[in-house]
């Protein structure tokens, strides 16, 4: 875990190392009998139910699933970019400006931002408002960002772009984290040393989601979609909760608030009870769909038969 300090999850005034949080999920859980199975999923077949999950030491059958695989951030694959003790992840380096800009190792110092899309922009900006400067580092000579980012970039007196150049080395020292950069530019290969206390890499997130592809619907980037009134993908039994589906909060509350929608999205699904599908369709766990006006259901065969339950609350006065 890169990020070590959370500091805007709810009941935590004085916030919580991530590592610590996770805990304290787990011992939650298992108050209320969860088990654990602490396995590597390698494939995943959602074509046939039950759903079934292998491992190199399980077959696993499931009624239905919860894909919590969460995102990735991308990264350099530079010296000094690994986590501590390899290098200085979670002690300067992030690829989360929400998650750590607001720490108090950062504020009123200098910092780079490595990236030129909107995701690097809003990073950039966002670090403005604790930061003493932020410089941001990118290979090219223009932005790949949106012209709105780019325009809120260039207007912020904080922000200082170093362009045609790549970051070679972060450098720093196990008591103190973070202590610059090593920059070369890629016109002329001449390279320097830039002071800073943090490095915050933007160059992208990476869903988790490589084993449900050709199986459940993604976007373009590879996120889940689904229903905007549920968790409930493509696949009916099937739901996504987290990072895996949101490429725009990524923050722990989000992904715990998700996660609750889905855990009861799945219960609801199990209780035989109509689930709102990625199509906008409500259907049950034997497949029967409920028609938008709720009058009738659709078993699988096609039959139509008029929903009892509807009408019994209709005349029931």
């Amino acid at each position: 875990m890169i990020t070590t300090d959370v500091e805007n999850y709810p009941g935590f005034a004085e916030g919580i190392q991530g590592p610590d949080l996770m805990v304290e999920f787990r011992k939650q859980a298992e108050r209320f009998g969860t088990e654990f199975l602490e396995e590597w999923i390698t494939e995943a077949d959602l074509s046939q139910r039950p759903f079934r999950l292998e491992t190199s030491n399980y077959n696993i059958n499931a009624a239905t699933l919860i894909i919590a695989t969460g995102a990735s951030a991308k990264w350099l694959g530079v010296p000094g970019e690994a986590k501590v003790p390899n290098g200085y992840g979670g002690h300067g380096v992030s690829a989360c400006a929400t998650c750590d800009g607001p720490l108090p190792g950062f504020r009123n110092k200098e910092l780079v931002v490595v990236g030129g899309g909107d995701t690097a922009m809003e990073e950039a900006t966002f670090l403005t408002r604790y930061a003493a400067k932020v410089y941001v580092v990118h290979r090219r000579d223009k932005l790949r960002a949106s012209k709105i980012m780019q325009e809120k970039a260039f207007k912020n007196p904080k922000i200082e772009f170093i362009w045609n150049t790549g970051l070679e080395e972060i450098l720093g020292e196990p008591q103190h984290g973070v202590t610059g950069v090593r920059l070369k530019n890629l016109q002329t290969n001449a390279e320097r040393v830039l002071p800073c206390t943090g490095v915050f890499i933007a160059i992208g997130h990476k869903p988790n989601t490589d084993l449900f592809k050709g199986q459940v619907e993604m976007d373009e980037v590879g996120y889940i979609k689904t229903s905007h009134r549920s968790t409930a993908t493509n696949i009916p039994g099937v739901f996504a909760c987290g990072d895996v589906q949101d490429s725009t909060y990524r923050q722990a509350v989000t992904a715990a608030g998700t996660g609750c929608m889905a855990a009861l999205d799945a219960e609801r699904y199990l209780d035989h009870l109509p689930v709102v599908t990625l199509e906008g369709d409500e259907v049950t766990i034997e497949g029967e769909h409920l028609t938008p006006d709720h009058q009738a259901i659709i078993e699988p065969d096609g039959t139509i038969v008029a929903n009892k339950t509807t009408v019994l609350a209709s005349t029931k006065k």
